[in-house]
């Protein structure tokens, strides 16, 4: 019997299918001389601390740099302390004996660096001998399946990939580690989160962040002059900018007295605008952000999910390119799509024709090929799943189509003494813009129509207007831009080829980066506002400490993900980044004990009545400082927030005074105190007979 593992249980099941196996069992599904089983993503990953004998947090312990990483099966948290996830050991206990009773196994986990480490980690903690092989596959589809299962190769060809996985890994894990306990430590108090790609990423929200407020928009001033040739009118703009409005009026007043406006040099030129690239996860995130307001996460799910229903293409890759293999298989696809209400007949039009290779070389292909559809009409889809499929699809599209031909004429002219530009911009063939039909972005330079003009042409002024304007700072980051910012460590790069040179050396890799993201959110560290990205007084006061420290620098971090790749591809050893991720900890954590740290977004309040610490008052909440604690009151109770001195009342006495405008489930609102029950939870006491419910529960009278 052979053993094909997956990640998922739904990936196991399109496998199953194609192989035969039918009969379901606890933990897999049987037949056809396999068992297909599965994880549930990480069920093992390195233990914590605990498991070296280092309890607590103590600065003597620092750095804790094991010499080989124990495994445990992934934990959750229950009550205050963290215990092996039931169903993760139930699972490990099936593949334990399903592996035993195998001749080999087939891993069938996401062919990625993280399914390699998935598996790997489960075969290690399992201490398993039984050989196994690799299925490498780029879509789900029962071709694809059935040619990968043809093609499997020997697992120790993917051996690199796994040292590399496992580097990144504990890598995390030294840095995160050391780097938390190390701030705690200096600060005395309070849990604190730092990580190797997470700080290095809130810098660059904050950095952003206050370059932003701090700003001091500078007053500028340009002429606008009105003009005409042919019936056809058309504005030009000065091409000095003037400081105060006196001098801009002064040249104005000479504008409007001139004889006419002379047209001094006339360029034309034709440009070929080539098609944009497929997408790679990270692409595809930025834009659905743009366009949807989708977070990155969320497009990662459903791109996730479309892939599992053979929809698309592996979604967690890294290129943007297509081998030529791949390439010869387009045009079937792109007649799949003849039938969409959107980009139908250009899709059916390329189907029939020459395609654009832009988009087509295998040297620039990893693990993955870029983001494709399969051919497989989808069904019903909801909305959200339907926009990420057409973005997808459209792109294909886009990306296979003729580039786009434009000719741009930039005109100078003079006035007074006075030179103004203008620029007009006329498409002869839209190409691949006709895809979604979207207009071109224009400056306030480009016209919308310019007659035909020839140096030495004398024309009338028809006007001069004042334009005030202020400079302004760049905007603060979307996730859209933060993701560009970590693809590229932070730095500011237009060109679509310089970003993909860069890729390699970005914060992250197109993966891990919207787990990155949610981290940062879930440490309270930013928030969003509409679409931009803000950092909390938290996210801030923890960006004063690290700023000017190794563990906040973004190209720094980029240079690790470099090495990362280069073991995935047996260019560098392992051990050597593993040694140069232990001399790095030693310095963060050295930088870290000796900084000076006040308080983080919060004051201390009052003393805690589970354990006798301090706790500290935040925006959102009052925590206790002694982690092990783990006391947590929420200002926000029934849409009513607590102020400070009602928190500190319920700390000290256990109860607050009464407290109106707590808000009921069914409209309206009630009055109470709060106070706490035997767990230490919030819960309402009313004044006819005192008696304590939990928020929102019904009201309990004697």
């Amino acid at each position: 019997m052979k053993v094909i593992i997956a990640e998922k249980p739904s990936v196991a099941q399109q496998i199953a299918a194609v192989v035969g196996a039918t009969a379901r069992k606890e933990g897999y599904i049987e037949g056809g001389g396999y068992a297909v089983t599965w994880a549930f993503g990480h069920l093992v990953g390195p233990a914590m601390p605990e498991a070296y004998g280092i309890e607590g947090f103590k600065r003597e312990n620092l750095p804790i740099l094991p010499e080989t990483f124990v495994l445990e099966p992934r934990r959750v948290k229950s009550g205050k302390e963290y215990k092996p996830d039931p169903g993760a050991v139930k699972q490990l206990a099936v593949l334990k004996e399903l592996f035993s009773r195998a001749e080999r196994i087939v891993v069938a986990t996401d062919a990625g660096r993280e399914g390699e480490l998935i598996f790997r980690f489960i075969y290690h903690y399992l201490d398993c001998k039984t050989p196994f092989d690799r299925l490498w596959i780029s879509s789900l589809t029962e071709r694809a399946i059935r040619e990968g299962l043809a093609a499997i190769r020997p697992g120790s060809e993917y051996d690199d990939l796994y040292l590399s996985a496992r580097a990144r890994c504990e890598a995390d894990w030294i840095v995160g580690i050391n780097a938390s306990q190390a701030l705690a430590i200096a600060a005395g108090r309070g849990a604190w989160s730092l990580g190797r790609v997470q700080t290095p990423t809130l810098a660059l929200v904050c950095g952003r962040y206050l370059e932003n407020t701090s700003f001091t928009p500078q007053t500028y001033f340009r002429l606008k002059l009105h003009t005409a040739k042919d019936a056809t009118a058309f504005a030009v703009l000065s091409t000095p900018k003037y400081d105060t409005k006196a001098t801009a009026n002064e040249a104005c007043t000479a504008v409007r007295g001139s004889d006419g406006v002379q047209v001094t040099k006339v360029e034309r030129r034709k440009v070929t605008e080539q098609p944009p690239l497929l997408y790679d996860l990270t692409s595809l995130q930025k834009e659905a952000n743009t366009r949807h307001g989708f977070s990155a996460e969320k497009t990662l799910g459903i791109a996730q999910e479309l892939y599992e229903k053979k929809l698309v293409t592996y979604p967690r890759t890294g290129s943007r390119y297509i081998p030529q293999d791949v390439f010869e298989e387009i045009t079937p696809l792109l007649a799949s799509l003849s039938g969409h209400t959107g980009f139908g007949h250009q899709a059916a039009d390329l189907s029939g024709g020459e395609l654009n290779r832009r988009s087509v070389d295998g040297r620039k292909v990893t693990d993955h090929h870029a983001l494709l559809i399969t051919g497989h009409t989808p069904a019903e889809l909801a909305a959200d799943h339907a926009k990420i499929y057409d973005m997808i699809a459209g792109r294909m599209v886009e990306a296979f189509s003729p580039a786009c031909l434009k000719e741009i004429t930039s005109v100078r002219m003079e006035c007074a003494g006075i030179p103004f530009e203008v620029r007009g911009t006329v498409v002869t063939s839209a190409g691949w813009r006709k895809v979604w039909g979207e207009p071109e972005e224009r400056t306030e330079e480009d016209a919308a129509a310019l007659p035909e003009l020839a140096e030495g042409d004398m024309l009338t002024v028809r006007g001069c207007d004042l334009q005030e304007k202020q400079t302004r700072p760049r905007p603060l980051h979307t996730e859209s831009s933060l993701l560009a910012a970590m693809e590229t460590a932070g730095k500011e790069l237009e060109d679509e080829a310089e970003r993909e040179a860069m890729k390699d050396s970005g914060l992250g890799t197109p993966a891990t980066r919207a787990a990155v993201i949610e981290t940062l959110f879930s440490r309270e560290y930013i928030k969003r506002e509409k679409k931009s990205l803000v950092p909390t007084e938290k996210g801030l006061a923890v960006y004063g400490i690290v700023k000017d420290m190794r563990i906040a620098d973004a190209a720094m971090t980029g240079g690790w993900e470099l090495a990362l790749a280069k073991i995935a591809t047996g260019e560098m050893s392992a051990f050597t980044f593993r040694k140069g991720i232990e001399v790095y900890a030693s310095q963060i954590t050295s930088e870290l004990l000796k900084a000076q740290v006040g308080s983080v977004a919060g004051h201390t309040g009052a003393p805690c009545p589970r354990c006798g610490g301090r706790v500290t008052f935040y925006p959102k909440a009052a925590k206790c400082e002694n982690a092990e604690c783990g006391l947590t009151v929420f200002r926000t109770i029934a849409k009513k927030e607590l102020t400070d001195g009602q928190l500190e009342a319920l700390l000290v006495k256990g109860r607050t005074p009464t407290i109106e405008g707590f808000a009921k489930k069914d409209g309206g609102t009630f009055e109470a105190a709060v106070v706490f029950d035997g767990d230490y939870r919030t819960a309402f006491a009313f004044e006819e007979g005192g008696k304590a419910r939990k928020p929102g529960a019904a009201k309990v009278r004697k």
